[in-house]
């Protein structure tokens, strides 16, 4: 999943409007992001791939890049 997509994918099944830069950012440090943001994507992430994706795998990455670099190394 590309970056862009994966805007996409924060955008229309999170209802979050990031920029690339948003990416990088500590995810503390993202407008109205939450614990639930967090429930929410691995739900899509696991749809989305076909795959059972382990929530410390997310619990792991301090950015959304990260996240979705961890996920997609075990897909």
């Amino acid at each position: 999943m590309t970056e862009a997509e994966f805007l996409t994918l924060l955008d229309e099944d999170l209802g979050l409007r990031l920029s690339v830069e948003d990416l990088s950012r500590d995810v503390d440090m993202l407008l109205h992001w939450d614990s639930m943001h967090l429930v929410r994507l691995l739900s899509v992430l696991e749809a989305r791939t076909g795959k059972s994706i382990a929530l410390t795998t997310l619990l792991e990455a301090r950015t959304l890049n990260q996240a979705r670099k961890l996920v997609m190394a075990n897909v």
